[in-house]
C-alpha cells in the first residue's frame, strides 16, 4: 500500500521534482552503505550515526553540486572573488571591522596571545587576523547543520571524496563529545566554531589553551587563539620571518616569474629591481631567505613578494587572497599600516566556464595551467602571460575576454 501511495505521489509531481526525489532517496542510501560502515570502524556508534542525520535532506542550493542523473551545467559563473575582481575581496568594511576588533582583542587576550606565541612561534597578530577572519572573532552566525552540509557535499559534490572523509571524522567529534549541545553549525563549507576548522582539523589540531583539559573551540576565546596556533605551527610556520612585502615590479621583471616553485633569495628580486612600495628596505635578516613573486591580478593589480610563511597561511584556506588578507590585517593591528598602494583594477567579467575553455586551450598549446577548473590560479595567470608574450601582446597574466577568440 505504502509503495502504491508513494508512487502516486511521484507521479503527481514535476519531472524535476520527481529527479529530485530520487535523488535524495539515493542519498539515504548511500549514508547507510558508504557512510555507516566506515563511521563504525571509526568508533561512531549507530545511536551517535542516527541522531546526526535524523530529519536531514540534501541542501540543493549548495554550491559546485553534481546531482547524479543531472546534466552539468552549461555555464557556470565566478562565485570566487579571487578569480574573479579580486579588488571586492578587500572591501573596506571586512578590513576596517577586522582591524578595529582585533586591536580590541590584543588587548583583551594579551596573555593568551603571548603564551601561544611563546609556545608555537606564531605572532599574535597574526592568530588575531585569522580569527577575525573566519568567524569575526566569534560575532558571525554560522547558519547551516554540519551533517547536512557535509553529507550533500560528500554525496553529490565535485569534491566527493574530500567531504566524505570530512563527514566521518565529523562523526567522530559527536561521538566524543567535544561539542556542546546544539553547536554542529557549519559554513557553507562545513567548517566549525570560531577558527572555522574542518572537523578533520579540529581532530589533529585544536588545542586547550584554557589549561580546563579540552579544547572547546565554539566557546573559549583562549581554545580558539591555542588551536589557530598550533594549526600554524604544525604546517611549517616560521618564526622570526614575515608572511611578504607589497613591492613595485619595473615593466621589464616578467610577471611569468610568478609561482612558488619559482622562489629565490629575496636579495634576488631586489637585484632585478623590485622594491618595497613606500621607499622601505626589505629587512636585512629577510634578504638571504627565499621570496616567492605574488601577483594575483597580475599587472592589474598590487605586487608581493612573499615568503613560505605566506603559504602556511594559504594552507589554512587555499585562497591567495585570503592569505594576503591575513598578512595585511595583521599588519595593521600590529603596525598600523594603511592600505595597499597598488590599485586593484576592475578586472573580471568571464563565466568560469569561459576561463576553462582558456584553459583547455592553453593544454592543447603545451601550459601547465593547473587543472581546466576555470579558476585562475598561479599557473593558469603565469601561462596566460606567456601566451601573451609569445604572441607579441604586453603580459598582463590575467584572463581577458578579448582572449576568448584568440585562444579558440
Amino acid at each position: 500500500m505504502l509503495r502504491v501511495v508513494l508512487l502516486s505521489i511521484l507521479m503527481a509531481l514535476p519531472a524535476a521534482a520527481q529527479d529530485r526525489v530520487g535523488v535524495e532517496q539515493q542519498f539515504r542510501a548511500w549514508l547507510d552503505q558508504t557512510v555507516w560502515p566506515r563511521a563504525s570502524r571509526e568508533g561512531v556508534s549507530r545511536g551517535t550515526f542516527d541522531a546526526a542525520f535524523d530529519g536531514v535532506t540534501l541542501q540543493w542550493e549548495l554550491p559546485d553540486l553534481r546531482p547524479p542523473g543531472f546534466p552539468p551545467p552549461a555555464e557556470t559563473r565566478q562565485t570566487q572573488a579571487e578569480f574573479g575582481q579580486p579588488g571586492k575581496y578587500f572591501n573596506r568594511g571586512s578590513i576596517d571591522g577586522a582591524t578595529s576588533i582585533g586591536r580590541q582583542m590584543a588587548r583583551t587576550h594579551a596573555s593568551a596571545l603571548a603564551a601561544v606565541e611563546r609556545a608555537t612561534g606564531v605572532p599574535g597578530h597574526i592568530i588575531l587576523a585569522i580569527w577575525g577572519r573566519e568567524s569575526g572573532y566569534g560575532r558571525v552566525d554560522i547558519p547551516h547543520n554540519a551533517f547536512r552540509v557535509l553529507g550533500t557535499k560528500g554525496f553529490m559534490s565535485t569534491r566527493a571524496d574530500y567531504f566524505t572523509d570530512e563527514l566521518v571524522a565529523l562523526l567522530q567529534i559527536a561521538e566524543a563529545g567535544h561539542a556542546p549541545e546544539a553547536a554542529m553549525r557549519s559554513s557553507w563549507a562545513g567548517a566549525l566554531g570560531q577558527p572555522q576548522f574542518m572537523p578533520s582539523s579540529f581532530l589533529n589540531y585544536a588545542a586547550d589553551g584554557s589549561g580546563d583539559g579540552r579544547a572547546d573551540i565554539w566557546r573559549s576565546e583562549a581554545d580558539t587563539i591555542a588551536s589557530i596556533g598550533t594549526y600554524l605551527a604544525r604546517h611549517g610556520w616560521q618564526p622570526g620571518r614575515d608572511w611578504g612585502f607589497e613591492v613595485a615590479v619595473p615593466e621589464n621583471v616578467s610577471c611569468t616569474l610568478e609561482g612558488p616553485d619559482q622562489g629565490r633569495p629575496i636579495a634576488d628580486w631586489a637585484a632585478m629591481g623590485i622594491k618595497r612600495v613606500g621607499g622601505k628596505s626589505f629587512p636585512a635578516h629577510e634578504l638571504r631567505g627565499e621570496g616567492y613573486l605574488l601577483m594575483p591580478a597580475g599587472r592589474n593589480g598590487p605586487a608581493f613578494i612573499v615568503t613560505p610563511n605566506f603559504y602556511v597561511l594559504k594552507d589554512y584556506n587555499m585562497s591567495d587572497l585570503y592569505a594576503l588578507f591575513v598578512g595585511h590585517v595583521g599588519d595593521r593591528i600590529a603596525y598600523g599600516v594603511g592600505d595597499f598602494q597598488g590599485d586593484w583594477q576592475a578586472v573580471g567579467g568571464l563565466m568560469r566556464s569561459d576561463v576553462a575553455e582558456m584553459q583547455r586551450a592553453l593544454q592543447a598549446q603545451g601550459h601547465d595551467v593547473g587543472g581546466a577548473d576555470g579558476l585562475a590560479g598561479f599557473k593558469t595567470r603565469r601561462s596566460i602571460g606567456l601566451w601573451q608574450e609569445a604572441n607579441g601582446r604586453p603580459a598582463t597574466c590575467f584572463p581577458e575576454p578579448e582572449m576568448r577568440a584568440a585562444l579558440r
